[in-house]
């Protein structure tokens, strides 16, 4: 069996599904909106020493986002999928997943919320009323570099897909030569690429099958004489994974 085959068999099994997705969606996305309020409050607060700006952001959050960023995050993709009209729970490549987060009102609910951590360290008396009035009427600051931050991971993401399928096509060209040597180099460039990205089951699938006749051969020393049997298994690993 040619390799083109076992890496195009197109078999039934999803390896990827939805809460693969959602959850890298809201750590990722929870990750880049906690970075954003940072980045927005040291702007805005350009007198503060690092641990005020911290303890700031962090009661913020505490009291603002009493669920949870990445609550904030779940409910947003919820709420995107439903006003496009997205039947299928997977997402099917990158900008399908913006579109949903910018239909979900992400930003909007992260205005909301940090209105109310606001209110509640200036009611307490935990920051000032004068920091209170700095960061309500620069809000905007914030919520664009949140904004800005989410563009830019999602635009990093779609970068790292197509750098994928360049090392993948580099790692079949190397395979078809028997250079091992230059497989183990594509194979950790394309291992490392999938950690930046959100489960895409073309890619991720693609990936798997890279890994696993990656792995048979160098379990075998280098050697490419894999069996018909060894290559369709190495198919069929990856929904067992």
């Amino acid at each position: 069996m040619q390799l083109e085959n076992v890496l195009e068999t197109n078999l039934s099994n999803k390896l990827v599904n939805q809460n693969e997705q959602n959850n890298f969606l809201e750590t990722t996305i929870g990750k880049v909106i906690n970075i954003g309020i940072d980045t927005g409050l040291r702007a805005l607060l350009p007198d503060l020493i690092e641990n005020q700006i911290i303890n700031i952001k962090d009661e913020i959050i505490k009291n603002g986002f009493s669920s949870g960023i990445k609550e904030a995050v779940s409910s947003a993709i919820d709420l995107g999928k439903s006003a496009i009209g997205m039947i299928t729970g997977n997402f099917e490549n990158i900008n399908q997943a913006r579109t949903v987060i910018k239909s979900g009102g992400l930003i909007d609910s992260i205005s909301s919320l940090l209105d109310k951590g606001i209110n509640y360290l200036s009611k307490n008396k935990k920051i000032s009323s004068n920091i209170s009035s700095i960061i309500k009427s620069g809000k905007n600051v914030i919520l664009d570099t949140i904004n800005n931050n989410i563009e830019a991971n999602f635009d990093n993401q779609i970068s790292s897909i197509e750098k994928i399928s360049k090392y993948s096509a580099n790692w079949k060209e190397y395979y078809q030569n028997k250079d091992f040597l230059g497989m183990e180099k594509e194979y950790k460039k394309i291992k490392e690429k999938l950690k930046e990205i959100m489960p895409i089951e073309k890619t991720i699938t693609e990936a798997r099958q890279i890994e696993n006749i990656h792995t048979l051969i160098k379990n075998k020393d280098g050697k490419f004489d894999l069996s018909k049997e060894e290559l369709e298994l190495a198919n069929k690993l990856i929904y067992n994974e």
